[in-house]
């Protein structure tokens, strides 16, 4: 017989599909983009704007998530929010997604983490991202990362999510490149994952799949400061000479 934690987790289904993202949520983010332009002189979404207007937009709880892993929480399901910049996130392929600072200094007290045998050190590196997803999924049933690509007038969106996954560490090679960063590669030798020495920056590199939201909105009207404060009925009781 089934424990009933485990029953539950069989039972249990997410808010919504993986990808398919509530009804109304083009027009909802839509209408967040053009409040941000008649509010904002420059309009512009950055990383907690993000994080607050996805929580919103599906009735979800912004947590302060330190790790960055459940920035949003609904139900049993947690999101890690990514904001990423994107010249023609239309045509976005795959893109970068930084994920943390992974130091095995602190973690290992490795002394030396340069020009040294990148497997071992590559495992070392998986080894942290690996045992902080593992805390946060004891929490939750689903863990999953919400991306948002945003043109710079932020009229051209695209949206996607996949599952925060454990990566097997036995399933990566490493190597050195170039530029003295350690790169991550899979079976197939496709670049997963990049990590640099200084400052222990952890980048994970995912593809854009197929079944995306992308989006493009027509430019909103400036507003001028008169129709701002005359909308909010601003006059001289207002101000108070001290």
């Amino acid at each position: 017989m089934l424990n009933s934690k485990l029953k539950y987790a069989q039972e249990y289904e997410s808010p919504y599909s993986l990808n398919e993202f509530p009804n109304n949520f083009p027009c909802d983010i839509s209408r967040e983009v053009a409040y941000l332009w008649a509010s904002r002189e420059i309009p512009k979404i950055e990383g907690g704007d993000w994080t607050e207007i996805f929580a919103r937009l599906i009735s979800g709880r912004r947590k302060s998530s330190s790790n960055g892993l459940d920035d949003v929480v609904l139900e049993r399901t947690a999101w890690s929010t990514k904001a990423v910049d994107y010249d023609n996130p239309a045509e976005a392929q795959r893109v970068r997604l930084i994920s943390g600072r992974n130091s095995p200094v602190y973690s290992f007290g490795d002394k030396q983490v340069s020009e040294v045998e990148p497997n071992e050190l590559g495992s070392k590196i998986l080894n942290i991202w690996n045992e902080r997803v593992a805390a946060i999924k004891k929490n939750y049933l689903h863990m999953r990362t919400v991306v948002l690509l945003k043109s710079e007038d932020l009229l051209e969106l695209v949206l996607f999510e996949f599952d925060t996954e454990i990566y097997p560490e036995e399933s990566f090679t490493w190597v050195w490149n170039k530029r003295g960063n350690l790169e991550g590669l899979d079976k197939r030798g496709t670049h997963r994952f990049t990590w640099q020495p200084h400052g222990s920056q952890f980048t994970i590199l995912e593809d854009v799949p197929e079944k995306r939201l992308a989006i493009r909105i027509k430019a909103p009207s400036l507003l001028s400061r008169e129709q701002v404060t005359g909308a909010l009925g601003f006059d001289r009781s207002w101000v108070e000479i001290l």
